[in-house]
């Protein structure tokens, strides 16, 4: 099995911030975040804040939005019709039947734009429909749990990934490849 880490390895930058950008265009009352989501990415890129940290001091305001406003999934729909072209073209010349995507991106995205790239197995970040609470957070050594609960069985021959923080998935994979711009080198 090939195995996929989306943002920044198959897709050209962070869908689910480019997302929140493009939903500001839809909900202005959102453009005072921009401030805080920019502050938060800058301490994230410099190592100074974890994803764990700032679901933590973020993720109530960001659960009390996606709970007001139900319709947000369908807002994927459109997002993906604007945002196709930043899948990177070296992913249509690897495709395999049998390739999964594994990301911290939530799985509502992931589902609409794995249908449309022909990808049947994706894992993703979970999140209650109702209470807009995250359920699995699909990050670092929760990706390699989360793996190996859908998986048990079935060994990873290749993996591409953008980042070291994913060594977890990297250790098991017989072949890892660092995927940085539309360069992919081998590292294991």
């Amino acid at each position: 099995m090939n195995v996929f880490d989306f943002d920044n390895t198959i897709y050209d930058g962070e869908s689910i911030i480019d997302f929140f950008f493009w939903y500001c265009k839809k909900d202005k009352k959102l453009l005072r975040y921009i401030p805080t989501v920019m502050k938060a990415m800058t301490k994230y890129k410099k190592g100074e804040m974890t994803v764990e940290e700032a679901i933590s001091k973020y993720g109530k305001t960001v659960t009390d939005y996606y709970v007001k406003h139900i319709g947000i999934g369908e807002d994927f729909v459109t997002f993906w019709n604007n945002n196709m072209h930043k899948i990177k073209p070296f992913y249509k010349d690897i495709h395999s039947d049998d390739d999964l995507i594994i990301s911290c991106s939530p799985e509502i995205s992931l589902k609409i734009i794995c249908e449309r790239l022909g990808i049947k197995k994706y894992i993703g970040t979970s999140i209650d429909s109702k209470t807009g609470e995250i359920t699995r957070l699909c990050f670092r050594e929760n990706k390699v749990k989360a793996f190996f609960k859908e998986y048990p069985d079935t060994p990873i021959e290749n993996f591409y990934t953008d980042s070291l923080n994913d060594q977890p998935l990297i250790d098991i994979s017989k072949n890892a490849y660092l995927v940085k711009g539309n360069k992919i080198t081998k590292i294991k």
